[in-house]
């Protein structure tokens, strides 16, 4: 497509968030107040994130495996790309 192009890193940008600790963990719902039998899979990621002043600060959110596996496929995509700079 004409017109359109990757994105460029700029060396010179500043970092805003530097990402400290990740960790996931799989987990099964069983059930919950409104539904006895839920049997339903999902990741658990923690991450310990660190501001520009230095302040680390604790994220946790769930997603479903198809979510964790896009999520891991882009990370994965990420960190190739910064390899290369």
């Amino acid at each position: 497509m004409e017109g359109c192009s990757e994105p460029q890193l700029d060396a010179k940008a500043k970092v805003t968030n530097q990402l400290i600790d990740f960790q996931w963990k799989l987990g099964m719902a069983v059930s919950s107040d409104s539904c006895r039998s839920l049997k339903y899979p999902y990741v658990a990621v923690m991450l310990k994130v660190a501001d520009h002043s230095g302040q680390v600060k604790n994220k946790s959110f769930e997603m479903t495996i198809p979510q964790f596996q896009n999520f891991y496929r882009q990370f994965k995509e990420i960190a190739a790309v910064i390899e290369t700079v």
